[in-house]
């Protein structure tokens, strides 16, 4: 079934509604509409239909302008990190395989001269007469990479009808209208960032692009009525001195780590309660959203969605579901013969029918006989008043085989080790309770890499062992 370009149709109804707001430039539907088509004309004269793109893109106007340009030409957008090393990117161009865009954003000096990039000259102010721009669901759209925090990112690629039925399914739960101004506070080369522009063009609203300037600044002069957060940016927000009822904003989605129940009390104190949600790539985003309650519920799955639990892992299908893995040209469903896709998620659905997500089935490690998931010990600890995130790894042992250690952000001064043993042993059995505790690194981006932390851990482990010997 074809569809209509969203951002036409509202060109046509609310010509000059605003749809994007950028630093220095304001797009009114008419304009960005015109704007998307002069850019898709131009692909269309360098590139052919289901030719890949990749290009090194967070969240500018010109990246978004970009992508909605993409699905018109029915070029495959493939955003990546534009902190990634250049052989990275190179190398993410080549399993595509993909052609490899300079820009928008700038890129390094080594990138510029590969000679596996492909210059394209586009011009991003040029505006042209959309005509009656019309979109295929079944059309490849984009592809995603996985963060790789476990491994080597997986090449996500889905049709633009999984994020219509995300979009769509994720309007029955948080409302979005024409008055709705929803921030791009998350990156396009993730799904939860890429996922915003859906939610808000099929409604008429505006997306408004990160200017740099502090969060607490934009939402007290910006027309921000919707928030996307990891809990640590939002305990960050606080602290600096934020008020929602100071503020448009009126609806706040929390996800990508544990949610600690402070700091839902404080926002629900304050008079917005934040909605937590669980939701993947391969899904295009949410798959379960839900007002907080019991630690890991993440309520019942969005229309479009399908969740079972099978033998302890959390599995999923339905009209978002990606159309698989691109590994060097091909597509792998990764998929059973259901069209069930195991997530390598741990959890269980309650008698109510809410999914409970325990944590992630390859971080889990056995310590002297015993299962330790460390999202568990995580949410108890992000519990404590003192605490505003925390991640547990595993470390070798010599008798127990391994024990969990913890990188702890603490809100002010740190809390004492005997203190944090006890509020774990209050809840947890003893042989949960790290047998470390380490503060957290600096320059940690909002989704911490526990291969990272695991390599940071046994360095400062063996580092005392030295300094004692």
């Amino acid at each position: 079934m074809i569809e209509s370009c969203p951002i036409h149709y509202w060109a046509i109804q609310t010509p000059e509604h605003t749809a994007v707001e950028a630093p220095g430039a304001q797009l009114s539907y008419r304009q960005l509409d015109r704007r998307v088509a002069a850019l898709a004309h131009q692909l269309a004269r360098v590139m052919a239909p289901g030719e890949r793109l990749l290009v090194p893109a967070r969240g500018s106007l010109n990246a978004l302008l970009l992508a909605w340009a993409c699905l018109r030409a029915r070029v495959v957008f493939c955003p990546v990190n534009p902190a990634f090393p250049a052989g990275e990117q190179l190398a993410m161009a080549a399993r595509l395989p993909a052609r490899f865009l300079a820009q928008p954003e700038s890129v390094s000096a080594e990138l510029a001269s590969a000679r596996a990039l492909t210059p394209l000259s586009l011009d991003f102010t040029a505006e042209a007469e959309p005509g009656e721009p019309t979109l295929d669901p079944g059309q490849p759209s984009n592809t995603i990479f996985t963060s790789g925090s476990s491994g080597t990112p997986k090449a996500v690629q889905h049709r633009l009808g999984n994020h219509l039925a995300s979009a769509r399914g994720s309007a029955s739960f948080i409302s979005v209208d024409q008055a709705s101004g929803w921030l791009l506070s998350l990156p396009l080369f993730h799904i939860g960032g890429y996922a915003i522009a859906f939610r808000v063009f099929l409604a008429g609203g505006r997306v408004i692009i990160d200017d740099g300037a502090p969060l607490l600044e934009r939402l007290q002069r910006q027309p921000i009525t919707h928030l996307s957060l990891v809990p640590t940016q939002l305990w960050r927000l606080l602290h600096a001195g934020f008020d929602p009822q100071k503020t448009p904003l009126r609806e706040l989605l929390l996800g990508g780590a544990a949610i600690p129940a402070p700091l839902v009390a404080r926002m629900t104190a304050l008079g917005l309660t934040p909605r937590v949600s669980y939701g993947l790539s391969e899904m295009a985003s949410q798959v379960c959203t839900a007002l907080p309650g019991v630690p890991g519920v993440v309520g019942k799955p969005l229309p479009g969605r399908e969740v079972r639990v099978h033998n302890g892992e959390i599995q999923v299908r339905g009209e978002t579901l990606f159309e698989g893995y691109l590994r060097d040209g091909k597509l792998d469903p990764a998929l059973d013969n259901e069209g069930w896709f195991a997530t390598r998620d741990k959890g269980h659905v309650t008698e109510q029918g809410e999914l409970v997500v325990e944590g992630r089935l390859d971080n889990a490690f056995i310590s002297g006989g015993e299962n330790i998931q460390p999202e568990t010990i995580e949410q108890r600890l992000v519990d404590h008043p003192g605490i505003a995130q925390a991640l547990v790894v595993p470390v070798p042992h010599p008798e127990w085989g391994e024990r969990p250690v913890a990188f702890i952000d603490y809100h002010a001064e740190a809390v004492e080790g005997a203190e944090l043993n006890g509020w774990v042993r209050e809840t947890l059995p003893g042989f949960m309770v790290p047998d470390a505790w380490f503060g957290w690194p600096e320059g940690v981006g909002f989704k911490p890499s526990r291969r990272v932390f695991a390599m940071k851990a046994r360095a400062a482990l063996e580092s005392s062992e030295r300094v004692g010997e």
